[in-house]
């Protein structure tokens, strides 16, 4: 996929992806009214839509909006070449935590 998308092109192609703009209303659940309003407005894709359209059509959060998904937050591949440090644990069994009982203030009745 192209990096070099504006915002609104990223949209425009999510919105395609998804199958058009009735589609991806149902996608967000919103209607295809506020879908059409993105695109003619020029606006973007409204911050608490992102990872929803993100995840359905593959187009990067990042690309939808740099503003909030900023390239210096995409994780780097490890590298493998690194020595590491001993396991410390190999074990799988499930671990419960018993937190202590909070102690109360004999000063206060």
């Amino acid at each position: 996929m192209r990096q070099d998308l504006t915002p609104f092109e990223a949209l425009e192609l999510a919105v395609a992806i998804a199958g058009g703009q009735s589609a991806t209303a149902r996608l967000c659940k919103v209607s295809q009214a506020a879908v059409w309003k993105w695109l003619q407005s020029g606006k973007r894709l409204p911050a608490e839509q992102v990872l929803t359209v993100s995840s359905a059509t593959g187009v990067s959060p990042h690309l939808l909006r740099p503003d909030i998904y900023p390239l210096s937050l995409v994780i780097e591949e490890p590298d493998y070449t690194e020595e590491c440090g001993p396991v410390l644990s190999t074990r799988v069994d499930p671990v419960v935590c018993d937190h202590p009982a909070k102690a109360q203030r004999k000063d206060i009745a």
